[in-house]
């Protein structure tokens, strides 16, 4: 925290419990069938989404994934938008064509929705990346994917191109050790999935996922990499998904003292001890974060309610085959 100001520092802690706060409410909103799409967990995600996607310039672009929120609201998108979205609106990014966070791309904002298929939004990001080099752009890419991702083909084809290109993309592999229901020692036999940048002749490093301090110092130097010439880097955040894949899923299969473990490391609430501690952060300033992200969400509720469904005569609009 040496390098950030009070300011700042309050700042992150304010987008980790939006992040927090708006799947909270998604999480309620979809218990009370108000969402008729399903929804994915974030928590144990914020430190990620928001600590790399807050480096990111205006022009630069991001292709996030499902558990990334924090990196969707960072970079404007609205959390009434997101829970329009969820409620298949006309207010929604998708204009109530999608019901679920694929649908959650907007252009005008730099993002790109993901594709469900994982992990082929990296190669999206890679095209938005050579595109910014081949026309002697000073704009850089940034891309998410999970552990179970990293054992498809597409991460290795994406991240050998983009080595070859020397694209300027950050590729963030959010290693939260579960792809779906299969554990990460039923998928590979290393433990540090960050290795496999050697391979490829790029850098690679391994860092706390729970910590956005060093999510954002391991970020900003990649991306001051990337946009000076040096290419693409992989950034290997280590965490756990604290809850099932999907809003279905129990996660049973996930044993009680690993979580146990990860829940003491619970992103938001590690920051927030950290600013006490340091004498960043004190009741009040806490009490006004907490009241402004309840208003805002309140707020962003009842626009997104308020918002029509569409209209079943524009059904066809914006299709392409």
């Amino acid at each position: 925290m040496h390098e950030q100001s009070s300011e700042r520092l309050l700042d992150l802690l304010y987008w980790m419990m939006l992040t927090r706060g708006v799947d909270d409410r998604c999480e309620a909103l979809f218990k009370q069938g108000k969402f008729p799409g399903g929804i994915f967990a974030q928590t144990g995600h914020e430190a990620i989404s928001v600590g790399s996607s807050i480096l990111l310039e205006e022009g630069d672009a991001i292709a996030p994934m499902h558990r990334d929120l924090g990196a969707y609201l960072v970079r404007g998108m609205s959390p009434g938008r997101i829970f329009a979205q969820a409620m298949g609106r006309v207010g929604a990014p998708s204009g109530g064509r999608d019901l679920n966070t694929h649908g959650l791309g907007d252009i005008s904002l730099r993002i790109f929705g993901y594709v469900s298929h994982l992990p082929q939004s990296m190669g999206i990001a890679l095209g938005a990346a050579y595109s910014f080099l081949y026309r002697g752009e000073d704009r850089v890419a940034m891309t998410y994917f999970g552990d179970g991702a990293s054992s498809e083909g597409g991460c290795h084809e994406a991240l050998n191109l983009a080595a070859v290109l020397n694209a300027p993309v950050i590729f963030i592999l959010e290693n939260n050790r579960y792809a779906y229901s299969t554990p990460l020692e039923k998928q590979c036999r290393i433990e540090n999935l960050a290795i496999r940048a050697e391979g490829y002749g790029i850098p690679g490093v391994t860092i706390d996922g729970t910590d956005i301090i060093a999510v954002m110092d391991t970020t900003k130097e990649a991306v001051e990499r990337a946009r000076g010439g040096g290419g693409p880097s992989l950034i290997e955040c280590k965490n756990l998904r604290m809850k099932g894949h999907a809003i279905h899923d129990p996660a049973d299969y996930v044993p009680a003292e690993l979580l146990e473990h990860w829940e003491e490391r619970d992103p938001v609430e590690q920051f927030r001890r950290q600013l006490e501690a340091a004498g960043t952060l004190d009741e009040e300033s806490l009490q006004s974060i907490k009241a402004r992200i309840e208003r805002e969400i309140e707020e962003a509720v009842e626009w997104a309610e308020s918002s029509p469904l569409p209209d079943p005569g524009t059904l066809e609009e914006d299709v392409f085959a």
